[in-house]
């Protein structure tokens, strides 16, 4: 088979791989500020990518990832964790961008509309012959959203669900996981779309740069330094363990 991804296969492919391992997978993310030095859709990028070597791994096939329809003010970087404006600044944007309300709808709103969207992913993949059901969720408060809609499916759904992040699946193994725009994501990224990924943008130890600038807080970024902790080996060691961790469950649920 030339692709795992739904929406490239002709019928005669997808029946072929569905026969042989009805498991959907769907990466669900957003565009979100993850510092200077990542891809804005860096949630959506990893999370469509573990997908995809989850199919390549353990069978299965990976719808496309969603990357619309969360909840814009809360939880998100830009509106809830930029007092001062420097992102929205660095965006090249105005506070105002980001301002309580500048979606013009409540905040819960938002919420129950995403979960009612996930939900009827869910039963969309279901209706196409699939028996397990997996949300990778690549931005980590989405997370609560992809376990409602999770149980909500559950109460009449006949596939089995499951939703994850990744990173909480490994921490036995690699403690640090799971952070914003640090060491963890920013390896993750370097492993899975090196390309999506600059480090040069973020102010460097060298002879040019003050030591006061190098010890200047990274705007938006929280956890380990990625310019001192951040590794492609990091990155693809974090990637295998996922997807071997998420495959397994899937698998698990499919045999029961």
């Amino acid at each position: 088979m030339r692709t795992v991804r739904y929406n490239e296969l002709l019928p005669h492919e997808i029946v072929e791989a569905r026969t042989a391992c009805p498991i959907a997978y769907v990466g669900i993310g957003g565009v979100e500020w993850h510092g200077q030095h990542l891809a804005v859709g860096n949630d959506a990028l990893k999370a469509d990518l573990l997908a995809v070597k989850c199919a390549e791994k353990g069978g299965g096939l990976v719808f496309p990832p969603l990357y619309w329809g969360e909840n814009r003010e809360s939880h998100l970087m830009e509106a809830n964790a930029d007092p001062e404006g420097e992102i929205a600044e660095l965006m090249g944007l105005p506070p105002a961008s980001f301002a309580p309300g500048y979606m013009r709808r409540p905040v819960y709103e938002q919420d129950r509309a995403y979960v009612e969207l996930l939900l009827h992913m869910l039963r969309q993949m279901e209706s196409l012959g699939f028996q397990v059901l997996v949300l990778i969720a690549g931005h980590y408060p989405l997370l609560h959203h992809a376990r409602a809609a999770v149980d909500w499916y559950h109460l009449d759904g006949r596939a089995k669900a499951f939703a994850c992040t990744g990173y909480e699946l490994v921490q036995d193994q690699i403690p640090d996981a799971g952070d914003h725009a640090a060491k963890w994501e920013t390896s993750l990224l370097m492993a899975l779309r090196p390309d999506c990924v600059d480090l040069s943008r973020l102010p460097q130890a060298c002879p040019e740069r003050s030591r006061r600038d190098r010890q200047q807080p990274l705007v938006g970024v929280g956890g380990l330094d990625p310019r001192d902790h951040a590794s492609l080996e990091y990155g693809q060691r974090g990637v295998e363990l996922v997807v071997d961790r998420i495959v397994a469950k899937a698998h698990d649920l499919l045999g029961r």
